[in-house]
């Protein structure tokens, strides 16, 4: 993109002042560019009102909801910060959207790399059937089924680790403005 074509410091500014478009792009981002407009708004409410999105009153992610589709994600899309598909209800990252990571910080959805973890696991987990299949030794002395119960309870806990990690949500992949409101550190 060349110059001509960034936004303007004014551009910035009044895309940026209000709180609602920072949490909207701060979502898109964590998200890897792209959501639903019904879960953009659930975590935006839940950020503006300090809470989960399960805990959110219908009233909250209505008000949320309605100043989204009608005010914000239209003034974002005419800027083509973001691509707004009212239609199909998705929301996506536009050509000038990298003009604001400056001013938008980290939002790195979480700390742990779950996605590596499973994939791990399902490693790991696969050499140990192939060495009971192969019959190697020492793993020819675990029972098909007892070996099938361990892996089984492994993944069970770790899906319950991710699930309550995920729905605590904690700082993590949380607006910065967020952190010093709350007076923590990024």
């Amino acid at each position: 993109m060349s110059r001509a074509d960034e936004l303007s410091q004014d551009e910035v500014f009044e895309v940026l002042k209000s709180p609602r478009r920072r949490y909207a792009l701060y979502f898109l981002r964590r998200e890897g560019g792209e959501t639903e407009l019904s879960d953009l708004t659930e975590q935006v409410a839940a950020w503006e009102n300090e809470t989960t999105p399960a805990a959110l009153s219908t009233e909250q992610r209505k008000r949320v909801y309605i100043s989204l589709y009608q005010t914000h994600l239209p003034k974002l899309d005419e800027a083509d910060i973001v691509e707004y598909d009212r239609d199909e209800g998705i929301v996506r990252l536009g050509d000038r959207a990298s003009d604001l990571d400056i001013y938008l910080g980290d939002v790195s959805r979480e700390e742990f790399p779950w996605d590596r973890y499973y994939l791990g696991l399902v490693g790991a987990s696969s050499l140990l059937v192939a060495a009971v299949w192969l019959n190697v030794y020492p793993f020819t002395l675990i029972p098909g089924l007892v070996l099938a119960t361990i892996i089984l309870a492994i993944f069970g806990v770790s899906a319950v680790v991710h699930y309550v990690a995920y729905r605590r949500g904690g700082n993590t992949g949380t607006p910065p403005e967020l952190h010093r409101a709350n007076g923590q550190e990024n």
